[in-house]
């Protein structure tokens, strides 16, 4: 899996074109429009095995899409019957799954350990604890085991993404969806950042990419953005960022996933995700990250109930989103890809978004793809 990875990325790598002055599908850009669209697009699917049947196949081949992202629950069924079901059968559908990509997958995954954790002991995985525990203890040697485990867990499946660690700051311990599930490291920024950073260290020795998480900060909020719109702008702190900050100077972040909080200090009028001032103002321009940066999933309620499709992909886009995440697990649509894709071209055609806006997030890309390589 390793050296067909390398491959893949090395082929993918040499077909990219230069980072400033090429024009989108000029002669001078063999790379095409729709390809660049698709490797901005990571989508959840249903099944153990892949069929060239499955939609997840099509969406591969002929979307282009850039990654999956791996459940064990299947939310809308109301059932643990979804992608995983022991070690064996994971890795066989990921090996299927990176056979039909053309170009190497994201394989994603929310393996933060304790109570979010895809890769449970039925299926056949160790134990893991959560970030909750290893803040309390704070013990660097506890933390790299903890953190190295999961990684060799991921790294033997062919997981090479990581949806973690939550860098969330536990200022509300009652928080339905971060301090209540253990999620967060600690209530002091310091210690999240250190926790995190020995974290992200384990995972990048077994070549598996990190998602930190969720900007500009969830550990405040009272309510679930799964379940719809979180207004945090009363509760939320500047000290939330302390993490992220340090984290970016450190240059250990591979990638960012957004929020889908309301803040009316950051943007009076949409959430993190769907907001320039808060990715391309506050994150790239004041906190000088220049990665990837990815949507939590956007059919989660707090974008599906109060946003168009059509609305919520240009105003993620628009505010600095380089991919976008459809999981698939809040409900499900077999052919988000397609219309995604679609509306991209739309929004391209109507000049709403800008070629050179997909040509940045798409080199971003490829560039997170190229440590796979290395």
């Amino acid at each position: 899996m390793r050296l067909s990875l390398i491959a893949f990325v090395l082929g993918f790598i040499l077909s990219a074109p230069s980072c400033s002055h090429s024009q989108p599908n000029s002669n001078s850009d063999p790379v095409p429009m729709d390809v660049k669209i698709g490797q901005m697009l990571t989508i959840g699917f249903r099944g153990i095995a892949i069929t060239d049947t499955n939609h997840i196949a099509r969406d591969i081949k002929k979307y282009h899409i850039g990654g999956v992202v791996l459940f064990d629950y299947d939310v809308p069924r109301g059932e643990a019957k979804r992608n995983i079901r022991s070690p064996e059968q994971l890795k066989s559908l990921i090996t299927q799954l990176q056979e039909r990509a053309e170009r190497p997958l994201f394989v994603t995954i929310d393996q933060e350990g304790g109570k979010v954790n895809r890769l449970k002991p039925t299926y056949g995985f160790p134990e893991t604890v959560s970030a909750q525990y290893l803040g309390q203890l704070n013990n660097p040697d506890s933390t790299r085991h903890y953190a190295r485990q999961i990684a060799q867990s991921l790294s033997r499946m062919g997981i090479n993404m990581d949806l973690a660690p939550v860098v969330d700051v536990n200022t509300n311990p009652k928080n339905p969806v971060i301090g209540s599930l253990d999620r967060s490291f600690s209530s002091d920024p310091e210690v999240v950042s250190e926790q995190a950073a020995l974290f992200i260290k384990a995972l990048h020795q077994y070549d598996i990419l990190s998602v930190i998480k969720h900007f500009p900060g969830h550990g405040s909020s009272k309510s679930d953005s799964h379940l719809g719109l979180v207004d945090v702008t009363d509760s939320w702190s500047e000290r939330e960022l302390i993490p992220y900050k340090q984290l970016i100077d450190s240059n250990l972040v591979d990638a960012i996933m957004t929020a889908h909080i309301f803040n009316a200090r950051l943007d009076s009028t949409y959430p993190a995700t769907l907001s320039k001032s808060t990715i391309s103002g506050l994150l790239r321009e004041k906190l000088g990250f220049e990665g990837v940066v990815v949507s939590d999933d956007m059919m989660m309620g707090a974008i599906r109930k109060e946003y168009g499709l059509k609305t919520a992909i240009y105003q993620a886009i628009d505010a600095g989103v380089d991919i976008l995440v459809f999981g698939n697990n809040s409900i499900y649509d077999p052919e988000i890809v397609p219309k995604a894709h679609r509306i991209i071209r739309e929004l391209l055609q109507e000049e709403k978004i800008t070629r050179e806006q997909i040509n940045r997030s798409y080199e971003r890309i490829i560039a997170l793809k190229q440590k796979l390589a290395n």
